[in-house]
């Protein structure tokens, strides 16, 4: 029994080492917040600001929010390559969304909540294809491919929208159902955290339990020998791309009913980075070949749970940039230097 838990402990070390420093990020944030007039210690610290109804309920709706589109990221990251257009997808699709919606543009027409998202998904696909046979098919570099995307896709719903905002309050349809779907709560959780509580068993499965899983993960340590081990390099790549364009379409959902409205210049922005650092500071390796499901969605919650902490403790918003690129420093100097490695060597001996 004891050799089977340091096995697990061993092998889930980062994902351990992690739940550590959620654990101590969120009892530091509830020590600060804690209610300085209730009556007890222990009753300031339950009446903290950090366990408040209100603040659990925006936490874990962000973390459902993020976390959708940093699973795609993770898979992306853990087949080698990098995809840089996410936020920029996202002002994308949100504004496609809503011109479905309302039919106030003259190329696209207006049709239901259902229908149009289903086109909305159909059209993450196509750009998904697209990236993955330009990376995997074309050989061209998933920087430069995902850095086009990254100016070209805001740049064009910019151009849609003529730079200015747009919502779905002029929807030619009832959008009463859509409202309650994506704003809602389910069992007392907001309906964006369930809907991660689903993808990541879904991602979870085609990662670790799959073969597709077993594929993007030799593809990730070594293409080469994976190409001669006979699996279709090309395919499982492109895959990799088209699964992280329809969860950040999905996201993209859920973030444009969150705000009622896209304006395409600011949606979105710096959202490819959260989604870089969650997935880095989860353990997914840069040089690809390495990453599960749990740690991409610790590395998340702690990446959020830290913003949280900036916003309740009072510190300037913008403090939080810095977090995220000290998160992403950390995470690549661990990667590099092969800490984890060391640190389970050093348990050895």
């Amino acid at each position: 029994m004891k050799s089977t838990l340091s096995h697990y402990l061993n092998r889930y070390r980062k994902e351990c080492c992690l739940a550590v420093v959620l654990l101590f990020v969120a009892f530091w944030t509830i020590l600060f917040s804690r209610n300085t007039e209730a009556s007890g210690f222990l009753q300031s610290l339950i009446e903290s600001r950090f366990l408040s109804l209100r603040n659990l309920e925006n936490l874990s709706r962000q973390i459902g929010m993020y976390g959708i589109f940093s699973l795609g990221m993770g898979l992306v990251i853990i087949s080698g390559g990098i995809d840089l257009s996410v936020g920029s997808l996202m002002a994308l699709f949100g504004t496609v969304f809503f011109f479905l919606l309302t039919g106030s543009h003259a190329w696209i027409p207006g049709m239901p909540w259902v229908p149009a998202i289903l086109v909305l998904l159909i059209f993450s696909v196509v750009i998904g294809t697209l990236h993955g046979w330009l990376v995997a098919k074309i050989r061209m570099p998933a920087f430069v491919v995902t850095l086009c995307g990254l100016l070209g896709y805001r740049g064009l719903a910019q151009t849609m929208t003529h730079d200015t905002a747009i919502g779905y309050y002029d929807s030619k349809f009832n959008v009463e159902g859509l409202e309650r779907f994506m704003t809602g709560e389910l069992i007392g959780l907001p309906a964006a955290f369930i809907a991660f509580i689903v993808i990541s068993g879904i991602v979870f499965y085609l990662l670790h339990l799959s073969v597709f899983g077993r594929y993007l993960l030799a593809l990730g340590r070594n293409e080469q020998a994976a190409k001669y081990s006979g699996i279709n390099t090309t395919v499982v790549m492109a895959f990799a791309y088209i699964i992280c364009s329809v969860l950040a379409a999905v996201s993209a959902l859920y973030f444009a009913l969150y705000t009622a409205d896209v304006v395409p210049s600011i949606h979105g922005n710096f959202f490819e980075l959260y989604a870089i650092a969650g997935a880095v500071l989860g353990g997914c390796s840069l040089r690809g070949g390495e990453g599960t499901v749990i740690g991409i969605i610790l590395g998340t919650t702690v990446l959020l749970v830290l913003q949280n902490m900036v916003n309740l403790l009072g510190y300037d918003s913008s403090f939080s940039k810095v977090i995220t690129a000290l998160v992403i420093l950390g995470g690549v100097l661990v990667d590099r230097f092969e800490i984890w490695k060391l640190l389970s060597r050093s348990r050895k001996t």
